[in-house]
């Protein structure tokens, strides 16, 4: 059996509530199996450049196959243009889309597919 991603059950402002969670997370990362708060400082993510290959090198490690990529409610989180080649050099699938409409094709695509996501839920 495959471990399936779990879907976020409510997005609003700065809170993002997932399946299965005992709590409620501000950034998310998601992928087969399970969730973890998405710490930014972790690997220098800012608004811009954007979201970098280190933060999504770890979906695709826990074995996403398609990538979500949410940019903020307001389109402020810009995505880098190397994590966008190493995306495609690895063959992986990716989306990158306002923080609503990211949630809604995750949850779509986490009912069949070995899904990741990064989840900003402000700005």
């Amino acid at each position: 059996m495959k471990k399936q991603s779990p879907k976020i059950t409510n997005i609003s402002w700065g809170k993002v509530e997932v399946a299965g969670e005992n709590r409620i997370f501000k950034d998310v990362k998601l992928f087969p199996g399970g969730a973890l708060k998405w710490d930014w400082r972790e690997t220098g993510t800012q608004h811009s450049p954007g979201i970098l290959p280190e933060d999504v090198q770890e979906l695709i490690q826990k074995g996403s196959e398609i990538i979500v990529l949410s940019s903020g409610f307001y389109n402020r989180l810009d995505i880098c243009e190397s994590t966008k080649e190493f995306l495609k050099n690895n063959n992986i699938e990716f989306h990158v889309l306002q923080t609503k409409k990211a949630v809604e094709l995750y949850n779509q695509l986490c009912e069949k597919e070995k899904v990741g996501a990064l989840i900003h839920s402000t700005c």
